[in-house]
């Protein structure tokens, strides 16, 4: 058996075959969730503690941890980060051309 191997375009959730605008903004959410889990386990927090760190309640952070994507908007990322007194920045790039 022969396995086909694909260059990765960089955003795992393209490479599965969701449209751009939406692989953009999956990738977006899974960066920020991975940077609040690293907060979690950097600052060796129990759930309940993170709760209170971000705003939120102890089970929207069990949902954090264990990577239920699709119940957490970037704004509400951005907003636990902001809590825990973290700075978020977004860099805005073209678009590279494909050939």
């Amino acid at each position: 058996m022969t396995t086909k191997i694909r260059r990765s375009s960089g955003n795992v959730f393209r490479d599965l075959g969701f449209l751009s605008e939406e692989a953009t903004n999956l990738k977006l959410r899974a960066d920020l969730m991975i940077e609040l889990t690293k907060l979690i386990k950097g600052r060796r927090l129990t759930q309940a503690r993170a709760a209170a760190l971000f705003g939120v309640s102890q089970p929207r952070v069990s949902d954090l941890v264990r990577g239920k994507i699709d119940r957490f908007s970037v704004d509400t990322l951005v907003a636990m980060l902001g809590h825990a007194g973290a700075h978020v920045a977004l860099v805005v790039r073209p678009r590279s051309r494909v050939a």
